[in-house]
């Protein structure tokens, strides 16, 4: 009986972990320090080298930036931040212990941009990121550069230090 305990409860730790989701094909986009990551569509380029951003065309179609907060707690945004950043409740797609997820702009034209935020936990920290772009770049795509964020992983942290 024992056996089956330990398997179960790593099976329900994985499931539980925050997933990051990197689209085949995508590029990876580290932040200065390399503690967190956003993957882009392959036809997005570096703004910079180690800038932490990436660019569709030019700043001005679509711009994915990700920072990391090293010793900042993360924690869902409470009520009265929501409000004061006047989030639409539909708009606010999650806000969990695992994952702070809205849309803070909706351009109203083809030319006005719109905007997504996101962060995660990390050990010892927080990650963030944030998507200004146009409609032709597409809401979709826009969400998924977002949910691609997520601490870059331990190894990889380690290997660099190394």
């Amino acid at each position: 009986m024992r056996e089956c305990i330990v398997p179960t409860l790593i099976l329900l730790f994985i499931q539980a972990a925050p997933a990051q989701t990197v689209p085949a094909g995508w590029k990876v986009v580290k932040d200065s320090k390399s503690l967190c990551q956003i993957a882009v569509p392959p036809e997005w380029a570096p703004l910079g080298e180690n800038s932490g951003a990436a660019v569709f065309k030019d700043s001005n179609t679509g711009i994915a930036v990700v920072t990391s907060q090293p010793g900042q707690a993360f924690k869902p945004l409470p009520e009265s931040i929501i409000r004061s950043l006047e989030v639409p409740k539909d708009k606010m797609f999650e806000n969990s212990a695992k994952r702070i997820f809205y849309q803070d702009r909706t351009g109203k034209g083809t030319e006005e941009t719109s905007a997504m935020s996101a962060s995660v936990p990390r050990k010892d920290g927080t990650c963030s990121c944030h998507v200004q772009f146009v409609p032709s770049v597409g809401e979709d795509i826009a969400k998924k550069i977002a949910l691609s964020l997520g601490p870059v992983p331990e190894e990889t942290v380690a290997a660099a230090l190394r």
